[in-house]
């Protein structure tokens, strides 16, 4: 199976034609757009505190710069954190741990506290650790599994 390559040099490459575009008529009339009054509509902005408004996101993202020092993955994508309320300015956070047994079982629930009470709006912040539901490696995020090589 022997194949021979042709190699050719050249010094230029002809351009390719541009593209054009041609105006349409002068006589051409715009039909009524049935969409024009919802399309101009503008979605509603969530709340401050509701998922998706931006203290919330700034919360969430305080959460996220946290890590397991036993498991390089913050807790938020290990999904140790079931569940954050905001409401006037105070943040509620429902978290667990992968054990009762683990080791940063007295620092970590105060290490949420201080970093989601530093976040700007949040006046003060209350974490609740609970162990019901167990945590499962099942509640980790899609990235957090990718990065322990769980995929």
């Amino acid at each position: 199976m022997n194949e021979n390559i042709r190699i050719e040099e050249v010094d230029s490459v002809e351009k390719p034609p541009k593209a054009r575009v041609e105006s349409a008529p002068e006589t051409f009339e715009r039909q009524k757009d049935y969409l024009e009054g919802f399309l101009a509509q503008k979605p509603a902005a969530p709340a401050q505190g509701e998922p998706d408004g931006d203290l919330y996101e700034a919360v969430i993202a305080a959460l996220k710069e946290i890590y397991d020092p036993e498991i390089p993955v913050n807790i938020y994508d290990l999904g140790l954190i079931y569940n954050v309320e905001i409401n006037d300015g105070h943040a509620a956070v429902s978290m667990t741990l992968t054990t009762p047994n683990c080791p940063v079982a007295e620092s970590m629930p105060g290490e949420v506290e201080l970093r989601v009470g530093a976040v700007p709006g949040i006046g003060d912040a209350e974490v609740n650790l609970v162990w019901e539901p167990a945590w499962s490696p099942a509640n980790m995020t899609d990235e957090a599994r990718l990065e322990l090589g769980m995929l």
